[in-house]
C-alpha cells in the first residue's frame, strides 16, 4: 500500500450485551513519531461514517476522517447503541448511554494506539456525549472540541420546535425518519449552506440502516439540559458555533464558555455555517480552526 493511502480498520466494543461498531482511519506511511489520536462523536440523527466519512458522488472532500488522517492524525469514530452497525436494543440511547458507549470504546483506542488519552470532537448531541464523557473521565481527554453545542437550551429555536413532539419522545424509544427529514436537517436554519447532492448522499447512507432513530438525545435536549458541567471541564477546549445554528443562542454557549474550569479555551463563531458544519459549504474553515487548535504546542508549565 502506498504511503499516501489511507488505511481503514473495523473494531468492536462491548457494553454488556451491546456490540458497538468502532471505525479507524490513518495514513499507511510508516510512523516517525506517535500520531495524535482524534475521536469523533456523532449526533442524534446519523451514524458515525455518515457524519464523518461521507462519500458524496462527484464531490470529494466530505470525509472529515480522511482530511485529518492526511494531516497526520489517527482518526476514530463509533456508532452509538441503536445507530448504524451497532446493536439494536430497547434503549432510547440517551446522552448518558452515549457517554457509556464512549467508555466502552476508548480502551480499545488506547490499546491499539498506545496513547494515554485522545483529542475528542463532538457535534450536536455528540458534543453533549463528548462533554459528559470528559466530565466523567477527564484523564482520558487530551482536549475537547464541541461543535453545534447547546448548554441550557434557553432561547433555542430548534428545541422550541422539537418540544412539539415531546409526548412522542417520552412514549417511544424511536422516531420515524425519511429522505425529507434528512433534507430538513440541512435547510432548517438557512437554505444554501450545503452543496447539492450532500443531503441525498446523507439520506442514502442512513436509510440503508432503516427508517427510525432513537429518541433519547432529543428527549434529554428538551427536558434535561444542562447535562455537561463546564466547571468540570479541565482540558483545553474549543467551542465552535455556526453563525446560523438554531440549536443554541450565542448567549447560551458564551455563558458555558465563561464558566469552564479551564483557562485554555477558545470560542469561535463560523460565518456561513449552520447546524451540520462538518458537511456544510464552509466545512474547510471548521476543519482548519480545529486543526490549528489541535496542533498548538503544549503549554509550558501545565494547564489550568
Amino acid at each position: 500500500m502506498p504511503d499516501n493511502e489511507i488505511k481503514a480498520e473495523e473494531h468492536w466494543a462491548e457494553k454488556g450485551d451491546v456490540r458497538l461498531f468502532v471505525f479507524r482511519k490513518y495514513l499507511a506511511q510508516p510512523l516517525v513519531e506517535a500520531r495524535p489520536v482524534l475521536f469523533l462523536v456523532h449526533g442524534s440523527s446519523l451514524s458515525a461514517r455518515t457524519g464523518f466519512d461521507l462519500d458524496v458522488p462527484g464531490k470529494p472532500g466530505y470525509s472529515m476522517m480522511e482530511w485529518f488522517a492526511r494531516k497526520g492524525f489517527d482518526v476514530w469514530t463509533m456508532d452509538h447503541e441503536n445507530y448504524g452497525r451497532s446493536s439494536r436494543t430497547a434503549s432510547n440511547s440517551d446522552i448518558a448511554s452515549g457517554a457509556d458507549d464512549l467508555a466502552a470504546a476508548i480502551p480499545i483506542v488506547l490499546n491499539e494506539t498506545s496513547a494515554s488519552c485522545v483529542h475528542m470532537f463532538g457535534s450536536s448531541s455528540g458534543a453533549l456525549r463528548a462533554g459528559l464523557f470528559a466530565n466523567r473521565y477527564p484523564e482520558h481527554v487530551a482536549s475537547l472540541s464541541l461543535d453545534a453545542f447547546v448548554w441550557t437550551g434557553e432561547g433555542s429555536l430548534t428545541l422550541k420546535k422539537r418540544r412539539e413532539n415531546l409526548d412522542i419522545f417520552r412514549r417511544e424509544s424511536v422516531r420515524k425518519v425519511d429522505r425529507a427529514f434528512f433534507h430538513s436537517i440541512f435547510n432548517r436554519d438557512k437554505v444554501g449552506l450545503v452543496e447539492e447532492g450532500v443531503a441525498d448522499a446523507f439520506a442514502d447512507a442512513e436509510l440503508r440502516f432503516g427508517t427510525t432513530m432513537p429518541t433519547g438525545t432529543y428527549l434529554d435536549m428538551c427536558t434535561k439540559l444542562p447535562v455537561v458541567d463546564p466547571g468540570k471541564v479541565i482540558c483545553p477546549l474549543l467551542l465552535l458555533r455556526g453563525e446560523h445554528d438554531g440549536i443554541a443562542t450565542e448567549q447560551d454557549v458564551t455563558e458555558f464558555f465563561l464558566q469552564l474550569g479551564t483557562s485554555d479555551k477558545q470560542l469561535v463563531i463560523l460565518p456561513g455555517q449552520a447546524h451540520v458544519g462538518t458537511l456544510g459549504v464552509n466545512r474547510m474553515r471548521l476543519f482548519s480552526v480545529l486543526l490549528e487548535f489541535l496542533g498548538r504546542p503544549a503549554r509550558v508549565g501545565g494547564a489550568t
